[in-house]
């Protein structure tokens, strides 16, 4: 267990999943957090990282901290994705482990899964087959740093676990209309349609691949969960167990949105995994499970949307 006193580094707690765990965190009491933005402290310089935790020694780490995007952006900058993620997740982990840090949590991300990997996906499939090409060079940026806490606690005997959120959405998410994932980006799309009349929206693909859905703040209430109560080599999912079609999502985030118009589907443009959903009976044998209905969590992002609008015009 976390001591209420410890120092705890939220590494990346500007982000959606950081500030979400900042809030978990602050809400369980826990005061003593060590937060550090992009322009204090570049994660990918490695010399600023080592003098950082040799300066602070935080006693736990939350490693929220990534580069990411949706299915455009992973293609345009595939070596950008690579090797940003490879340098500050390796130079987080490894300046811990150097300063005696208690336990280390890292967030990894579903698409790491093999991309026809057995439904529901558990967390025994990492690495039995072919990565999704469309998402590759994070994916497997992610995966080394997995593979490098679990390799730090069989030769070193350190506690750092890793985490396997799905699809996350909610309170300062990305809604760039290229470079966002799909739930924010239809969140904007569908507003500026309802904003400007427009009679119809386009979409990529056919709308039918299947996808799950996780609000932050229920993954960032896993997260604290796991450093107090998990420890372990393999990673645990964090999801829902229930999925959705891109299509039922479409029209579920119009609908909240209230967007009256014609949808249609450029088939031209990828669909990306066919389907993504999380085995999360690990989850629930450890005594947790998600909380917050899709429906509920898009009105509750929606409204992120609208009253932050820096967020909305990145």
């Amino acid at each position: 267990m976390m001591e209420k006193e410890a120092k705890i580094y939220v590494a990346g707690h500007c982000g959606m999943v950081g500030s979400a765990i900042v809030r978990e965190l602050t809400r369980n009491g826990y005061e003593n957090l060590v937060l550090k933005t992009h322009g204090e402290l570049d994660l990918k310089r490695q010399g600023d990282v080592e003098e950082f935790f040799a300066k602070e020694k935080p006693d736990y780490v939350f490693l929220a901290a990534a580069k990411v995007g949706g299915i455009l952006a992973n293609q345009e900058a595939l070596a950008d994705f690579m090797y940003d993620n490879m340098l500050l997740e390796m130079n987080v982990i490894h300046a811990a482990w150097q300063n005696g840090c208690k336990k280390l949590e890292f967030l990894g991300s579903s698409c790491i899964y093999p991309r026809m990997a057995k439904q529901p996906m558990q967390e025994s499939c990492l690495l039995t087959s072919e990565l999704e090409k469309t998402n590759e060079a994070y994916a497997l940026a992610k995966i080394s740093g997995l593979k490098y806490c679990e390799f730090l606690n069989r030769q070193y005997g350190t506690d750092y676990i890793s985490v396997m959120p799905t699809n996350l959405y909610g309170p300062n998410d990305n809604y760039h209309p290229e470079h966002s994932h799909v739930l924010p980006a239809l969140i904007r799309r569908f507003h500026e349609a309802k904003v400007e009349g427009k009679e119809e929206v386009v979409c990529w693909g056919d709308g039918s691949p299947m996808r799950e859905f996780l609000y932050v703040d229920d993954l960032a209430e896993f997260c604290v969960f796991l450093m107090n109560h998990y420890s372990g080599n393999e990673t645990v999912n964090a999801g829902t167990g229930m999925e959705v079609s891109i299509k039922e999502l479409t029209a579920l985030v119009a609908k909240v949105v209230g967007y009256q118009g014609k949808i249609l589907w450029d088939t031209a443009k990828p669909n990306g995994t066919p389907r993504k959903l999380l085995d999360v009976s690990k989850a629930k044998a450890l005594g947790w499970t998600y909380k917050t209905e899709l429906e509920d969590g898009i009105r509750f992002a929606y409204a992120d949307f609208i009253n932050n609008p820096c967020r909305a015009e990145r």
